[in-house]
Formats: structure tokens, C-alpha cells, sequence
């Protein structure tokens, strides 16, 4: 059976699905250039960095000033979320140890559980809330308010001033926050186990670090500075390439703290496997 269909009708049918593959064909092109474009940018943003990491002009005092931004100010923070991981890991363990009469490996279990992936993941993705957000907006702002091109215009580069001090800065304090951390959780544990027991603190970290090795610091140490260095550089990525609109610093904050933490996740997975590998 034969369709009669009208010359002009037909016309119209294959012009409206030619504009429909036209739009979704820019559509994949436009999303392929974006990537490519923002690929590109990164290799920039990394390499310019790497650059004026080893020039002679490094910034020693705004280097310093930002120790104190990212690590001191971060303390309180941290402090509680160290002495809630160990209180609530210990509260958490004690039945079921208890119920298997191995109550005496509870100090054991978590200084290899804080030390080896709860501290510093936890850590680490807490500083990325605080400390990759807070450089995301600054940055951000001041590249709305044409901050940065002043900079430029002054002769005082904004790449060595505003970005190299930070990610170095959240490389070498992320690690000492963290291994705070873990210190502060060692103490929740403390109290957790005194909580319907008797044990000495003298008592409890000797136990908790007898049969702690040096496999387990080595990977936590190592990848805790990769994990400094990806929250100091998604945050000053995300800020140092925001738009013009004011509503580009909240996307900065924001892009900033979701990628560091999913990188935060990845490097960590990563570092799971090589450690893995290496030890097996």
C-alpha cells in the first residue's frame, strides 16, 4: 500500500530533520571545543605554575602568610573532626570486639584505621571544604574586580604572587594538619575506651603504636601531599580562571570544593593500589 505524500510536505519534513541533526551536530561540536578548551587551559594553569615554582623571585613572605591562612586558622576546624573520628571509630569497634573477646586490639585497629585511610581522606576533604573553597571566592573576586590584571599592569606577577605561594603553602600544611589530626583521634579513642572501661593513656598509645610498621606511615605521609597539592591547585585554578559576572565567584567556590574532593577520592584510590602492589 502506497503513502501519497503532498511535494511541499515532504519538503518540509526534510528540512526540519536537516536543521535537527545541523543543531545537534553543533551541539556535540561546541561540547568537544569546551573540553578541549578547558584540557588546554589546565595543561596552561599547570605548566605556568610549575614555571615560576622554580624562579628565582619566589615570594617568601606572602609564602609564609599563607602557612599561617591555611594552617593555623585550620586548627580548630580540624581539631574536632580529629577528636570526633577517633571517639566515634572506638564507639563503633568496642561491641564487636567485645562480642569476640579482642577487646585488647581495639587501640590497635584504630591507629592502623586513622593513620592508614580515615585520617587523612577525612582530613583532606575537610580542608577542601574550608581551604579550596576560601581560595576559589578570593581569587575569584579578585578577578572580577580586574584585581588581577592591576597586578600585571604593576609588574608584579600574579602567577608567582597569588598562585605558587598558595598550592605550596596547602602542600606543606595539609600534611601537618593531617597528621595532627590523626594525633587528636589517637586521644577521642582515649576517652571512647574510657567510656565503660579503665584504661591509662600511657597505656593505650603504647599499645596503639606497638604494632603500627612503616608501611603504615609511609603511604598515608606520601599521598596526604598529593592531596595538599590538589586542593591548593583546584582552588586557585577554579578562582584564577572564574568569569566577569558576580555570580562566578560562588561557581568558583563551589567548582572548587567538588572537584578537589572528587580528586581527593581518585588520588586516594590510586594510592591504595600502588601501596598494594608495592607491599604484595
Amino acid at each position: 500500500m502506497k503513502i501519497n505524500i503532498p511535494v511541499s510536505k515532504a519538503k518540509k519534513i526534510a528540512k526540519y530533520h536537516t536543521l535537527k541533526l545541523s543543531e545537534n551536530a553543533i551541539a556535540k561540536k561546541v561540547i568537544a571545543n569546551n573540553f578541549l578548551t578547558d584540557f588546554a587551559d589546565v595543561i596552561l594553569f599547570i605548566t605556568s605554575f610549575v614555571k615560576e615554582t622554580f624562579s628565582r623571585k619566589f615570594e617568601v613572605r606572602e609564602f609564609f602568610h599563607q602557612c599561617f591562612v591555611i594552617g593555623y586558622k585550620s586548627l580548630s576546624l580540624v581539631s574536632i573532626v580529629g577528636f570526633i573520628m577517633g571517639f566515634v571509630l572506638t564507639l563503633q569497634l568496642r561491641p564487636t570486639l567485645v562480642n569476640f573477646d579482642a577487646e585488647s586490639l581495639l587501640p590497635r585497629m584504630v591507629a592502623v584505621s586513622l593513620i592508614r585511610e580515615i585520617g587523612p581522606v577525612i582530613t583532606a576533604l575537610i580542608c577542601a571544604g574550608k581551604v579550596a573553597s576560601s581560595m576559589g571566592a578570593e581569587l575569584g573576586s579578585m578577578k572580577v574586580t580586574e584585581q588581577i590584571e592591576a597586578m600585571e599592569v604593576s609588574s608584579t606577577h600574579p602567577m608567582r604572587f597569588l598562585v605558587v605561594t598558595r598550592v605550596l603553602a596547602a602542600t606543606l600544611m595539609i600534611p601537618l594538619l593531617i597528621m595532627y589530626a590523626d594525633g587528636l583521634g589517637l586521644i577521642g579513642s582515649w576517652f571512647g575506651s574510657n567510656i565503660k572501661g579503665d584504661v591509662s593513656f600511657v597505656l593505650f598509645i603504647s599499645q596503639a603504636f606497638k604494632h603500627l610498621e612503616f608501611v603504615d606511615f609511609l603511604p598515608a605521609v606520601v599521598k596526604s601531599f598529593f592531596f595538599g597539592g590538589v586542593i591548593g591547585v583546584v582552588g586557585c585554578y577554579e578562582g584564577y580562571n572564574a568569569g566577569r559576572g558576580t555570580e562566578s565567584v560562588g561557581k568558583a567556590a563551589n567548582s572548587a570544593v567538588v572537584l578537589a574532593s572528587l580528586l581527593i577520592l581518585i588520588v586516594d584510590m590510586i594510592a591504595v593500589q600502588v601501596t598494594d602492589m608495592i607491599v604484595s
